[in-house]
């Protein structure tokens, strides 16, 4: 899985994560300097003329012209506080580095799994839980960072400066240091083994509980007007509390098995330090000589096991954030259309009409036909209506026309050129569309009918021209703040037919060659409705409007009105436009 995470990095990414293997063995190198550097300072400390003895010394005393045992203390002190200096500034430059380009790393992933989600196509999100996503890219990829890539260099850097140091310890006494890790080892392998069912089981609990709590905080707040009146507060209180509670007590559980481990390790890491220096005090040197190589191997030990102990935690909070690392796995891992980085799309050319022969759809091999053998013509600039009873397939029809539904069978044509995955992107440039239910962003009036354009970008005589032929400018005007209203969250400050209008101008302000009316006006109060009809009827007649209605009065100055009824056309009408 960590190959796989690999994969999705940058190459920038790649070149950092070398640069911090080398730091890694950098701290490594000045951990085994600092042990190493302790033994001539203890023993210039204690028994100087042992030292002053040494071969190994005697180049060091020529080169710094030392003449009598006691003038070796200087220099050890000197090279023994430099070493554990230059070691601690690594460190500490160490973790800087594994936290930033950890969390750098997180941030892309978040922002790849964003990116390749809104590019999915309307089938796939319309078969997926919004909250399973916002989730992910929350906060399972915060998961990620914390679980997954932090503990994975911890890791990588608690084994380096594991190796590095049981080196340099096997260099002082080997017999004593191999019985003294075996058992360590020993000790964190059965850990391991008692409780790696453990985490996994809380690992299947975070990710899953996770997500129930961003569904029940959507779901409570995003409807706390029923909320409110319905008296349901406690029903999402305790569908939160039902999430919530397991979800702590796998947290606390986790972190207990995490780091419960070190406080035994560091208690028999005390023991066996104070049995190795009584023994070692029984021997004949003394303690004289004893004195450098125990402290030595005390401040082996002292880097060893926490070393040790950051490895084992890294471990178990990789083996607890695995499902969690799955579920953005499997979000990075979507397919990008082939429009993304296609810049030599298949042109469209609207000059004439739209036609749907044979058209048949349902969502998979198992539903039912949404509708079957669909034949409909569309000229260009014309009016089209569409009405039946709910469920009769009107909107499914149009998203297919929108490009943003694939046919099951038949053929979708404009101007005789077929409509696939090579020309949808292209096909859409033509089409703005009005649902039913706006989707209003806590901006301003302005923001919000140019929706999707950044804010030095908008068009402002495009706005307003937009906001007159919606029928809202007047009402605009008369605000303080005019265009530069707010309007809340979900346009809460705002009446369903305002919010409705605001959605009308932002379909204009597109200046597109069709316009699609999902139940657009169905909001607005008959004289409104009559005056945003008269002003989309008004519009040039190279724009083609397709509207789907349940009231025949908001239809009856169409051209074409078509009826379908259980999945097929009933009946079609014209008015001004010959067949």
């Amino acid at each position: 899985m960590l190959k796989e995470l690999w994969h999705h990095l940058t190459g920038r990414r790649h070149k950092q994560f070398f640069f911090l293997l080398l730091l890694m063995i950098l701290a490594s190198f000045l951990e085994v300097v600092s042990i190493g550097a302790i033994l001539p300072f203890l023993g210039a400390l204690t028994a100087p003329e042992h030292i002053y003895q040494q071969p190994i010394m005697q180049p060091v005393i020529q080169i710094l012209k030392i003449t009598t045992p006691e003038q070796l203390l200087l220099p050890a002190t000197i090279i023994f506080v430099i070493s554990a200096i230059l070691a601690g500034i690594v460190r500490l430059l160490l973790l800087f580095v594994i936290t930033r380009l950890s969390f750098a790393t997180g941030a892309d992933l978040s922002i790849d799994i964003f990116h390749r989600t809104l590019y999915q196509s309307y089938e796939v999100h319309l078969g997926r839980n919004s909250s399973e996503v916002i989730n992910a890219i929350i906060s399972k990829t915060n998961t990620v960072i914390s679980g997954i890539i932090q503990p994975a260099l911890t890791l990588i850097s608690s084994s380096i400066l594991m190796i590095g140091t049981i080196f340099a310890l096997f260099m002082i006494d080997s017999m004593i240091v191999f019985f003294a890790i075996f058992g360590f080892v020993l000790i964190y392998l059965l850990i391991i083994q008692f409780t790696k069912s453990r985490l996994k089981e809380n690992s299947i609990c975070v990710a899953k509980q996770s997500t129930n709590m961003i569904k029940a905080l959507q779901e409570g707040l995003g409807g706390i007007r029923d909320v409110l009146i319905n008296g349901s507060q406690q029903f999402y209180c305790q569908l939160y509390r039902n999430s919530d509670l397991p979800l702590r007590k796998a947290l606390a559980s986790n972190t207990f098995i995490n780091g419960s481990p070190r406080y035994v390790i560091e208690s028999i890491g005390m023991v066996l330090v104070a049995i190795l220096a009584y023994s070692m005090s029984l021997r004949e040197d003394g303690l004289s000589t004893v004195i450098p190589i125990l402290g030595a191997l005390a401040l082996g030990a002292q880097r060893l096991l926490p070393a040790l102990q950051q490895a084992y935690g890294a471990y178990s909070t990789i083996r607890a954030s695995h499902s969690s690392f799955e579920d953005v796995l499997k979000l990075l891992n979507q397919p990008m259309p082939s429009h993304v980085n296609n810049l030599d799309l298949s042109p469209v050319y609207f000059n004439s009409e739209i036609k749907l022969e044979n058209l048949s759809f349902r969502y998979n091999n198992d539903s039912e036909w949404i509708f079957k053998d669909v034949n409909l013509k569309i000229t260009k600039g014309a009016r089209v209506g569409f009405i039946g009873a709910t469920g009769s397939g009107k909107s499914t029809l149009l998203d297919i026309i929108m490009g943003l539904l694939p046919q099951t069978i038949g053929v979708f044509k404009v101007d005789n050129r077929i409509i696939n995955n090579n020309n949808r992107k292209s096909w859409q440039e033509y089409i703005a569309h009005v649902p039913q239910n706006i989707y209003l962003s806590d901006g301003t009036i302005e923001e919000n009918i140019a929706f999707g354009v950044s804010e030095e970008k908008i068009n402002h005589k495009q706005v307003k021209k937009a906001a007159q032929q919606a029928q809202i400018s007047e009402l605009i005007d008369n605000w303080k703040d005019g265009y530069k209203t707010l309007i809340g969250e979900q346009g809460a400050r705002l009446s369903g037919g305002q919010r409705q209008r605001i959605g009308i101008a932002r379909a204009l302000y597109k200046n597109a060659e069709i316009l699609i009316f999902d139940e657009a006006t169905s909001a607005l109060d008959t004289s409104t409705e009559k005056a945003v009809i008269k002003a989309i009827e008004a519009l040039d007649r190279e724009i083609t409007i397709l509207i789907i209605a349940h009231r025949l009065t908001t239809v009856e100055g169409c051209d074409q009105i078509v009826e379908l009824e259980n999945g097929a056309i009933k009946n079609v009408k014209y008015r001004n436009l010959v067949k």
